[in-house]
């Protein structure tokens, strides 16, 4: 459907997962064996590994398969006895990688992951973190994420959770109703297991910050507009993925759609009647055609055509009554304190997956992808960005979709969240590292360095985000100072703290040049404020037709 898009979600998925050698769902070291904890549901032993604490594999929703695929998630059976919670549990199915025979991942996957410092803090509670991994709802898992940092040196608890994907988790059809996107309720199923266990981690259910990336960023939206995700949360980080955020035709490569994020009900539906006739599942009435799709394998569903084709959360259920874009709009959203962000340099990484494929090696390429994109416009936007002021084509290209697909949204959802509500704390990031360690499995292009792309941030706040190189003095700096804003974040509602450089806050009474965020780089004074308004052309952005 969407090459380029296909073989992003491989590598974000791919990106946390340990190195060769290492255990395929573990990204701690070894420990030693550690306490019981009760759950809602039973006893659960994890593992010591001296600062900190982890519980792996534990089950939030009963296991979605057969007759409970493609319902919303279901409660989990108690258990007797102390269940091992030393071990991941399996990551929900994937993207199938080009030639893969088997099936990656499985449909019983409901499970997260809890790391928690040790000992448990005398008389108090940890604010919790709840992290939503990305993968264009088609890869990732939250087993890929070790949150040791985020949890000794922030004092937090962190959970990681897995959800559904593709055909499994977004699946819609006639015979359903207006079922909710199942890998939403997914999560929110989640947070209402954070809600009830929290406490037996040390954690505070009253103060529980949802922080994800991408898809993971894209979900928090959903959630922000959710009326059932009403009390949830109280804090929420988006890292480079907001409510308005969509990509223009040809942005994946030449003649590809443009892409949306959210589809509506109707349209999930349509599709789910053609996936349908596709498998054969043609007889009867709805509940039949049902019955035969819930019949059919693992592997017969999770083919790259079907699960690409169900990548898009529906909008118009009782879970997300309204498109989120429309709903922050007109107001109708949780007005909880926010940080919302992107990186520098986002869409280096798309570019630069799809360059073997679709080059853009002259002013001649350029133009043809800016007609491909932009039509009558595009002499306008090559105006703004001509060749003469970017080292390449390629370079060029990705940076008008950076600011036409990720910065500018992200700046036009923050100005609507402010208006609607004037006085919520409100914080923006640009994440602007020149040089950041390039995500393990990205291709190597001559000429096209890929600077602060798309989920380039991930290693500064997760030691096990695989890199081709490791971090620098001065990036160990900024990641330590990176998850001293995020935990504050998650502690106070302010990414401030006294010894560190001041963070503003977006202000809906302010003129447009004068809504800087913070701009996160390693080295003396890097980290300050910036106008990324009229660094990334955002007026002229505004003005041009979706």
């Amino acid at each position: 459907m969407l090459f380029p898009l296909f073989c992003a979600v491989a590598v974000l998925a791919a990106a946390a997962v340990p190195a060769a050698g290492a255990p395929s769902d573990s990204a701690h070291p070894p420990g030693q064996g550690g306490s019981v904890v009760r759950t809602d549901h039973g006893l659960v032993r994890g593992v010591s590994h001296g600062s900190y604490s982890t519980y792996d594999g534990i089950p939030y929703a009963a296991p979605p398969t057969g007759s409970l695929r493609w319902r919303p998630p279901g409660p989990v059976a108690t258990w007797r006895g102390v269940r091992d919670a030393t071990v991941k549990g399996q990551r929900c199915v994937q993207m199938p990688a080009p030639g893969a025979v088997t099936v990656v991942g499985a449909e019983d996957c409901l499970y997260l992951n809890v790391t928690t410092p040790t000992p448990k803090r005398a008389g108090g509670k940890r604010p919790v973190l709840v992290w939503m991994h990305g993968g264009a709802f088609l890869g990732g898992s939250g087993n890929d994420y070790s949150a040791e940092k985020l949890a000794v040196r922030g004092d937090t608890v962190v959970v990681t959770v897995n959800y559904r994907l593709g055909i499994f988790g977004y699946f819609a059809h006639a015979g359903l109703g207006s079922a909710p996107p199942f890998g939403l309720a997914d999560q929110q199923t989640a947070l209402r297991w954070v809600r009830a266990n929290a406490e037996h981690f040390g954690g505070d259910p009253d103060n529980v910050t949802l922080f994800g990336e991408s898809a993971g960023a894209l979900s928090i939206c959903a959630h922000l507009t959710s009326p059932t995700a009403a009390g949830l949360f109280q804090r929420a980080v988006l890292q480079s993925g907001s409510c308005f955020m969509s990509f223009p035709q040809g942005a994946l490569g030449p003649a590809t759609p443009a892409y949306e994020p959210f589809a509506s009900q109707r349209d999930v539906e349509m599709t789910g009647a053609q996936a349908a006739r596709q498998l054969g599942c043609t007889t009867g009435g709805a509940s039949e055609v049902l019955a035969c799709l819930r019949r059919e394998s693992t592997d017969h569903l999770a083919t790259a055509q079907l699960m690409q084709s169900f990548n898009r959360p529906a909008f118009g259920n009782a879970l997300l009554p309204l498109a989120p874009e429309e709903a922050l709009r007109t107001g109708r959203f949780h007005h909880v304190p926010l940080i919302q962000g992107t990186n520098h340099d986002e869409m280096r990484m798309f570019v630069g997956l799809s360059l073997a494929a679709f080059p853009i090696r002259t002013e001649e390429d350029y133009r043809g992808r800016l007609a491909d994109a932009f039509g009558a416009t595009a002499p306008a936007v090559e105006a703004q960005y001509p060749v003469a002021d970017h080292p390449t084509p390629a370079l060029a290209w990705a940076a008008v979709l950076t600011d036409r697909s990720l910065a500018c949204t992200t700046l036009a959802a923050d100005r609507a969240i402010a208006a609607h509500a004037p006085g919520l704390p409100l914080y923006g990031y640009e994440f602007s590292d020149p040089d950041p360690p390039t995500l393990a499995g990205l291709p190597a292009n001559p000429d096209f360095p890929y600077g602060a792309a798309h989920g380039f941030e991930l290693p500064f706040l997760f030691s096990s985000v695989q890199t081709e190189e490791p971090l620098t003095d001065a990036q160990h700096a900024l990641s330590d100072q990176m998850v001293d804003y995020w935990t504050n974040f998650a502690h106070t509602g302010t990414p401030n703290a006294p010894d560190a450089p001041l963070w503003p806050v977006l202000r809906s009474e302010s003129p447009r040049s004068q809504q800087p965020v913070q701009s996160l780089a390693p080295g003396p004074g890097a980290i300050h404020t910036v106008d990324p308004d009229s660094a990334h052309h955002c007026q002229f952005w505004d003005r041009q037709p979706r």
